[in-house]
């Protein structure tokens, strides 16, 4: 079941383009054009780090988004700033590995 505060993450980030939200140990992962850029857990999304995200977040809290987690990730909430949104998931989207894919057993 996925809640208001998923819906509204989608939403959002929607305007820079596909974004899916998939079910995940408890918490939710977020991809945009197929490349995982966070977290959403407990109601908080999370960023993964990159050269952009470091630099447009820069006054972003950094912290684990669960418990165990090795990455520290950028707390996002800027959800009003559009231009913000599109321009960090667009610069995440070339800075973040393309996909592996699965080899044929």
């Amino acid at each position: 079941m996925v809640n208001e505060f998923n819906e509204y993450v989608h939403e959002v980030f929607s305007t820079a383009g596909d974004i899916t939200i998939k079910s995940m140990m408890g918490g939710y992962l977020v991809y945009f054009k197929g490349k995982l850029i966070g977290d959403i857990c407990d109601n908080e999304v999370f960023l993964k780090r990159t050269p952009t995200s470091d630099r447009l977040l820069s006054d972003s809290e950094l912290r684990y988004p669960y418990e165990e987690s090795k990455t520290l990730m950028h707390v996002f909430d800027k959800f009003e700033d559009t231009d913000l949104i599109v321009e960090l998931l667009e610069g995440m989207y070339a800075e973040l590995p393309e996909k592996k894919s699965k080899k044929a057993k």
